[in-house]
């Protein structure tokens, strides 16, 4: 096999999708904010922390207390989310505004249950929706430009403020 000036390289890779971009950001962010709180989340492979160790890890990287946020949604369920933890501040810092990313992605990821439940087609709730499509779109794009720019430069500390 001759190799001429085009080179014999292999491709490059694809790249990465934008909800793998989005996610690792997050990953990044949040094992950042757990670290400067002295806890570390476990990994898969390892032995579960005491009890109480795991009690404070959730509590750290999802909120404590009574969810700040919340979403009633035709099927009859309430979403609830808090905006005090380690992944609030993560969503904050990427979409710019956790709780219109909380209620977007929320009606979002719930536009066939809502479909079901008002026997209606996907196509019809999603049209009754196109407000909250328009912001998920709009803060997923942002998410992926700020998490793009976060993986290429992290900051030192981990720290979600850019």
């Amino acid at each position: 096999m001759v190799c001429l000036l085009a080179g014999c390289a292999a491709p490059a890779p694809p790249p990465p999708a934008p909800d793998e971009v989005v996610k690792a950001a997050t990953g990044l962010l949040t094992d950042a904010c757990l670290a400067r709180r002295g806890l570390t989340p476990p990994r898969p492979g390892q032995s579960p922390p005491p009890a109480a160790e795991q009690r404070r890890v959730t509590a750290a990287l999802f909120g404590a207390g009574p969810a700040e946020l919340s979403v009633a949604l035709p099927t009859g369920y309430v979403v609830r989310a808090h905006t005090d933890g380690c992944l609030a501040a993560a969503q904050q810092r990427l979409y710019g505004d956790q709780r219109r990313w909380f209620r977007a992605s929320v009606i979002v990821n719930n536009l066939r249950p809502e479909a079901d439940r008002t026997h209606r087609t996907v196509a019809e709730v999603r049209a009754l929706h196109h407000a909250e499509l328009d912001d998920w779109r709009r803060l997923r794009a942002h998410a992926l430009t700020e998490a793009t720019t976060l993986l290429a430069d992290p900051p030192p500390t981990g720290d979600p403020r850019p």
